[in-house]
């Protein structure tokens, strides 16, 4: 295996692909699972998901139980989802705590903070309290976790650099973007399921080289000449189109724009992946993200959420803006399954690249063979220049 990741961080046009065990593979992926999300800045949710104060959302991230939710302060934090006493599961549907977290098992109480407040009965009956048991060393443990453009990343292994340290780079680059963006409700929000491995699904948003084919209807005025590469080696790649056409309404209205943009945005739009499964879009008047849930080798969930610049944009506009993106995505899903399904050819090699169309994507599976192999994914040049 080790020989194989060597020849996948060869230079562009002498590389290959990832072994097929990385799509296959039991246990290849659980080893990958643990090197490529556990211990990096994952995509786990939005926080718009909890919008208010006491909201609160049971996850799972790669098997464990996390509790999404948002404080008394309003500060969205990630819990595990279990009492320290016997590991009850603390919150099973999506609700609102009005006071304390209380376990359903024994009734220990936790406040929103996740301090341990109440014991009933811990020191036997009528007794609260034990003076052998320390209530400020068995609150509930917190994920680390950061909220950028409403994702909430977060670092199940918690010993990643700081994710304003590794991606200092994408905040500086979309940094006319950093404003308040407004969910677009209920009718904004998808979910799809692809019978693909997660990093397949990666690898297919960060190119443009499969338009023509697959999205003839966006390549119709958004052409694959039109199209730059994004590659920030060991951290992000993507792509952008230097014509961005708004969509229009009945009446020819038109989202709002996002305010103080520079006019290169004016018919301009970037996508980036954002490793390991965060997707990422800007354009002058909405945004995108895409959250990649890793649910089994060959499935995953893509959780979509659509952002505009104001909370008051058109209802039905917006419903249109879904139903379109939400076809661009449905167009990707036959590349992504027929993929998963090839990586099973006993004698593929993963695969060859372009070294002209394919760079986003070789970028990526650099990255994974690096930290796979134990190895820096920032090329040293990289880090001269920080």
């Amino acid at each position: 295996m080790t020989r194989d990741l060597t020849t996948v961080r060869r230079e562009i046009s002498r590389a290959n692909g990832l072994p097929n065990a990385h799509y296959t593979d039991p246990a290849t992926i659980a080893a990958e699972n643990e090197a490529v999300l556990a211990r990096q800045w994952a995509g786990l949710d939005v926080a718009s998901a909890v919008p208010e104060p006491g909201d609160a959302k049971p996850l799972s991230f790669l098997g464990n139980p996390l509790l999404l939710l948002r404080d008394r302060e309003g500060v969205v934090r990630v819990f595990q989802n279990i009492c320290r006493h016997r590991g009850m599961i603390l919150v099973e549907e999506p609700r609102k705590i009005e006071g304390a977290l209380r376990c359903p098992y024994h009734s220990w109480c936790y406040g929103l903070d996740g301090r341990l407040v109440a014991t009933p009965h811990v020191g036997g009956p009528g007794q609260n309290s034990h003076p052998d048991m320390d209530r400020t060393t068995l609150g509930l443990i917190e994920v680390r976790s950061h909220v950028w453009r409403d994702v909430v990343f977060v670092n199940l292994s918690g010993d990643a650099a700081p994710f304003e340290e590794i991606h200092a780079d994408l905040i500086a680059r979309w940094a006319e973007f950093d404003q308040p963006l407004w969910h677009g409700g209920p009718e904004s929000a998808f979910t799809l399921d692809v019978a693909t491995n997660w990093k397949l699904a990666v690898e297919n948003y960060c190119e443009s080289y499969h338009l023509p084919w697959v999205h003839p209807g966006l390549n119709s005025y958004s052409r694959l000449e039109d199209h730059y590469h994004i590659e920030a080696p060991g951290r992000y790649s993507g792509q952008g189109t230097l014509v961005y056409r708004q969509l229009r309404g009945a009446d020819e209205a038109t989202f709002p724009d996002f305010p103080g943009l520079s006019a290169k945005w004016d018919t301009a739009a970037e996508y980036v992946s954002v490793f390991p499964n965060v997707l990422l879009g800007v354009h002058r008047d909405h945004a995108f993200a895409i959250i990649l849930e890793a649910v089994e080798a060959n499935r995953t969930r893509e959780h979509i959420h659509l952002y505009y610049a104001r909370p008051d944009t058109d209802e039905m506009l917006r419903a249109k803006n879904a139903q379109l993106w939400k076809t661009v995505f449905l167009e990707d899903i036959f590349v992504v399954e027929g993929m998963q399904r090839g990586r099973h050819a006993r004698h593929f090699d993963g695969g060859r690249f372009s070294p002209a169309m394919d760079g986003p994507t070789h970028l990526f599976h650099d990255w994974v063979a690096a930290l796979m192999l134990g190895e820096d994914p920032v090329p040293p040049a990289q880090h001269a220049a920080e």
